[in-house]
């Protein structure tokens, strides 16, 4: 394996993830990932969340961090759950200035990761990609570029999935995220429980055309397969990686 990403809240606390996780940086190179965030919440941001994720970073210093834009919560009512936001001006002035005080108080970029909607706000007055795209250049920070979220939307809500990644800065990409959907009648369901789909391949297979090469994880969270599997899905990621197939 290049890298391996660690889900950021299991290893705040301290005990065995911890020394888990410590094990592994003598090895590898890290990426962390957080779903605690709540960068899109109305309230004021969690400034002690921020203190401590800040530590780990300086601790470890991965090669890349990030969350999701969403919001996850109320205050004092966690929701555990990526919501997504209204795409508004608003929300676009708001959010660029939260993205770069954190920025500044961190000390360094965050990429943000499009999330798996499965409602949108009447209130939007952008679509998705050209909010995230507006978003990345006003707050100066990198996207996560989730390509199973982005092919489970479009099929969802009816959109192309060419005019997502067309729309987005190439240079504010830092990475991709690839995994398995659930599909429901009627809808797609973004479960992690299942290997990437060929559709979802060939998504890859256009973002690395339209956009280029970026460090990409397959993510496997629930129904998890023997190691051989997930090796298996990685080393499929890395030959299309290599190769840069054709459109």
């Amino acid at each position: 394996m290049d890298f391996f990403e660690i889900l950021l809240e299991n290893h705040l606390r301290g005990g065995r993830p911890e020394t888990i996780l410590a094990q592994i940086a003598t090895a590898y190179p890290l990426s962390f990932h957080g779903v605690g965030l709540n960068i899109g919440a109305a309230s004021e941001p969690d400034l002690g969340y921020w203190q401590r994720i800040k530590t780990c970073f300086d601790r470890y210093q991965p090669f890349l961090v990030s969350d999701h834009l969403c919001w996850t919560g109320l205050p004092g009512a966690q929701l555990h759950n990526l919501l997504p936001l209204p795409y508004t001006a608003q929300n676009l002035r708001v959010l660029s200035e939260r993205i770069q005080r954190l920025q500044d108080f961190l000390g360094r970029q965050m990429a943000f990761e499009n999330v798996s909607a499965y409602f949108n706000w009447q209130a939007s007055e952008l679509p998705e990609w050209e909010f995230l795209a507006e978003l990345a250049e006003a707050a100066d920070c990198l996207i996560l570029l989730d390509l199973n979220n982005l092919y489970v939307n479009a099929c969802n809500q009816g959109f192309a999935t060419a005019d997502y990644l067309q729309a987005l800065p190439a240079e504010r990409v830092a990475q991709y995220h690839l995994a398995g959907y659930t599909a429901k009648p009627g809808f797609f369901f973004d479960t992690h429980a299942n290997p990437v789909y060929p559709e979802v391949w060939e998504l890859y297979r256009q973002a690395l055309n339209w956009i280029g090469p970026r460090p990409t994880l397959i993510e496997w969270d629930t129904d998890i397969p023997p190691f051989e599997v997930l090796e298996a899905e990685a080393l499929t990621a890395r030959a299309i990686w290599q190769t840069r197939c054709p459109v």
